[in-house]
């Protein structure tokens, strides 16, 4: 009788703190995290990938670190976005975890429903620091997604339209807001992008040390102290590769890498796509026709 008096007081969030608990912060690692790290991976190729192709040519373009690594990513990105099965529901349960997650994480930083001994042994900045990197980091995953996934160019200095098959060329158009040059709303979204790219990797990495402690997995100092290092490493390498993203992006010439984007489209998906990205203006179009007069014969034949 004394038990159920007890928990009837008491709200939804008290009853299944335990469960709530362990599913936010394990929602932050899986898929979240992972997806952070397979993304993160993929864009800075955009300075490693011409070591990634092998001595495969793109075009005479791609025979440049730059040119190589744009080749090596746009295949990239193709690949995911034409053959990964199921892209759609990988989608959906990815925006469903970080709805979750986000939620949940709102109603703790809100509610006073603060866990203080996950920071018994750390700064009170971090945990400062965790909470606004979230509300910042949500913020701008929307703005990620809703430019450059669902075509909101309204947002984009300059109105480019990203697009998979010039997945360089147009996310440079985007960070700088022009194909030759930058504007300052360019100036402005390149640092959102930085910004936003590193507060995510630090509430990824910072959270990933928290989490130990959640599921019990680091009780002593000592742990906790030794995980930190690994969190740390980790986080690290998420920061030099987010920063890489950018840097390769930005350092692009956009017409030399839509000449390696022309050919890689017409190796993996034909002669007969449509060149230029949607949505570009007429004068990029006849830009990248104009270089598509130079580019190989597709394997297939077709003309």
């Amino acid at each position: 009788m004394s038990t159920d008096t007890t928990t009837s007081g008491q709200s939804f969030l008290q009853k299944h703190h335990f469960l709530l608990r362990r599913l936010h912060s394990f929602t932050g690692i899986f898929p979240i995290g992972l997806f952070l790290i397979a993304h993160l991976t993929t864009n800075s190729s955009l300075v490693w990938g011409s070591f990634a192709l092998r001595g495969k040519s793109y075009g005479a373009e791609s025979e440049s670190v730059l040119g190589g690594a744009v080749a090596y990513f746009v295949k990239e990105v193709i690949w995911i976005n034409d053959q990964i099965p199921h892209l759609l529901l990988i989608e959906i349960a990815l925006w469903a975890s970080i709805a979750f997650h986000s939620v949940l994480g709102f109603v703790y930083a809100f509610s006073g429903q603060r866990n203080t001994r996950l920071y018994t042994y750390s700064s009170n900045w971090r945990y400062t620091l965790q909470r606004w990197s979230g509300y910042i980091g949500i913020l701008f995953i929307f703005y990620h997604v809703a430019t450059l996934r669902w075509g909101w160019t309204f947002l984009i200095p300059g109105g480019t339209k990203w697009d998979s098959g010039y997945a360089a060329s147009t996310l440079a158009m985007a960070l700088r807001g022009v194909e030759d040059g930058w504007t300052v709303a360019g100036v402005l979204v390149s640092l959102l992008y930085f910004a936003g790219v590193t507060l995510l990797v630090f509430h990824f990495a910072n959270g990933l040390w928290t989490s130990a402690i959640t599921w019990g997995l680091t009780i002593s100092r000592t742990a906790q102290r030794r995980w930190g290092y690994v969190c740390a490493a980790l986080g690290l390498g998420l920061m030099v590769m987010g920063w890489s993203s950018l840097a390769g992006a930005l350092l692009i010439d956009v017409e030399k890498a839509r000449a390696v984007e022309e050919v890689v489209i017409e190796t993996y998906r034909g002669s007969d796509e449509d060149h230029g990205a949607p949505g570009e203006p007429a004068e990029t179009i006849e830009a990248a026709q104009a270089i598509d007069t130079d580019a190989p014969a597709s394997p297939s034949g077709d003309e």
